[in-house]
């Protein structure tokens, strides 16, 4: 599922230099200054490395090409100077994606386990609602990720950085924004850090119950055992695999994840078109009571907003990247429409019966069906690690940070690989239902990136340049922010409510 390609760095090149390429380092693995979590605003800062949500991909930098500034536009020349710089002029790659390649990423990016939540998404929304209501967030998951990058865009032009990734996007906006904010923007890129820090466990938390009911729901058919004791099983291999640092030894596995994934979504499909039933057998509009519950899972769906930015700045051609008829709108569009898909025959198919996974709805006793549980279960299983490395390399910097020796540090970082896989297996045994904890997670955190953050860090960036004919940006990013603050609270209530109604019955 995901891409285990690494980002070169990408170094601000002074004028007449020579440019150089710069090696490779591993992703996922840098670690950060300790400065980071001191809070020092100090030239030395560096912003927190993180990966995309369900995808490995990272913007790595040299460690002089981003210094935390106070001072505001003096610093780096003249507004002459800052309109006329071309930051993807200054990117140095050693191995830039194609069109294609980035397309391709970018759909990696953006369907995982969401895409088989979507039937049960239709189902808390109505046939009807699902149907609209998923383009229309399709339409506005896509806007925020064009609002991303036009932000990098204008903050690497000012600032005169070859690029930047979210959090530091996050960052750069509030240094360089309103004087009364400059002094949040260490907040704000730890709060970015945080939510995606959030998202990555709680996909974790997905994927290992996810593997658990798929695996029961086959064993079902010969012996009846407990989900918690699938879960259980499956702790110390998930642990081992866990153990292994170096993501190049995970390519074969990214590789086999994939080929399943793609075989184990065609074959669900046939079933979900087999012998549809009539539209009118289900419900065209839920109720206003578990809407909350479908934006959750749409949200959830549209993971990809932490890819955009490693994508579009390791592109050949970055320029192809936005537009009506870019590589973002073209691969959002096939998204939108798988999912809208997957979500409407899915509900169509099973009707009030759907489950969290529509792969638990396959027939039971069916020897392909059970072919496809096992198959998504050791693909997700397998993607587990990749996912995990993004929580890891965020918290692991602090952790090392506090012990001298190298026996000690790697020692440390091995006994927090082990408390980060076990606390994900002690969340998805406390929340037995996945249609429930994938409405969690996406209303917690994936709403925060995906809806609240863009906005806000729109609004700020472009606080000293404009906000268009009669405002029209700031009042459309007020819109977006407000439903994505709705979103969060009454999506969060509704899921919490479930998941505590569920553990009492």
């Amino acid at each position: 599922m995901e891409d285990l390609t690494p980002l070169t760095n990408l170094q601000q090149i002074p004028e007449g230099a020579p440019r150089k390429k710069m090696s490779e380092r591993q992703p996922l693995l840098l670690q950060s200054d300790a400065s980071d979590y001191e809070g020092s605003r100090g030239s030395s800062a560096r912003p927190i490395r993180n990966s995309p949500p369900d995808n490995t991909l990272v913007n790595v930098h040299s460690e002089d090409s981003l210094a935390a500034s106070g001072s505001g536009d003096d610093e780096h020349g003249s507004a002459a100077d800052k309109a006329s710089y071309n930051p993807t002029l200054h990117r140095t790659l050693e191995h830039p994606t194609s069109n294609f390649d980035t397309l391709i990423h970018l759909l990696k990016g953006n369907i995982g386990t969401g895409i088989l939540a979507m039937p049960d998404a239709f189902k808390n929304a109505g046939l009807y609602v699902g149907l609209f209501g998923t383009m229309i967030m399709g339409a506005i998951c896509t806007h925020c990720m064009h609002m991303l990058v036009n932000c990098s865009h204008e903050l690497c032009r000012r600032l005169q950085q070859p690029a930047l990734d979210f959090s530091e996007v996050a960052y750069c906006s509030f240094e360089t924004g309103p004087l009364g904010l400059r002094r949040y923007s260490q907040l704000a890129r730890r709060i970015v850090t945080t939510f995606l820090f959030i998202t990555q466990i709680g996909f974790c938390c997905v994927y290992f119950l996810f593997v658990a009911l798929n695996i029961k729901d086959v064993m079902d058919h010969y012996y009846k055992i407990n989900v918690h004791i699938y879960l259980l099983l499956m702790l110390v291999p998930m642990i081992l695999l866990n153990l292994v640092r170096n993501l190049k030894y995970l390519t074969p596995v990214s590789l086999i994840a994939a080929i399943l994934t793609v075989a184990g979504l065609a074959i669900s499909f046939s079933y979900m078109l087999h012998d549809l039933p009539d539209v009118h057998t289900v419900k065209p509009i839920a109720t206003w009571a578990t809407l909350p519950l479908y934006f959750g899972t749409a949200i959830y769906a549209f993971e990809g907003i932490g890819v955009v930015l490693p994508l579009e700045n390791n592109m050949r051609t970055p320029e192809d990247f936005g537009g009506t008829t870019g590589v973002l709108n073209t691969g959002m569009v096939i998204v939108a429409c798988l999912y809208t898909s997957v979500g409407f025959f899915g509900y169509l198919k099973y009707g009030e019966d759907v489950k969290g996974s529509i792969t638990l709805n396959l027939p039971q006793g069916d020897t392909l069906s059970q072919l496809v549980r096992i198959t998504m279960a050791v693909a997700i299983f397998l993607s587990y690690t990749l996912q995990f490395y993004v929580p890891v390399n965020i918290v692991e910097p602090f952790v090392r940070s506090h012990f001298d020796t190298t026996r000690a540090k790697d020692l440390s970082a091995t006994v927090l690989r082990i408390v980060l896989v076990t606390f994900t297996f002690l969340l998805a045994t406390c929340i037995p239902n996945l249609g429930s904890i994938i409405s969690l997670v996406g209303a917690v955190s994936s709403s925060a990136l995906a809806l609240i953050a863009p906005p806000i860090i729109e609004m700020i960036t472009f606080y000293n340049v404009g906000y268009g004919r009669y405002n029209w940006m700031l009042w459309k990013d007020f819109l977006i922010l407000i439903f994505g603050l709705g979103g969060f609270v009454f999506g969060t209530w509704a899921s919490l409510a479930q998941i505590l109604n569920d553990r009492t019955h």
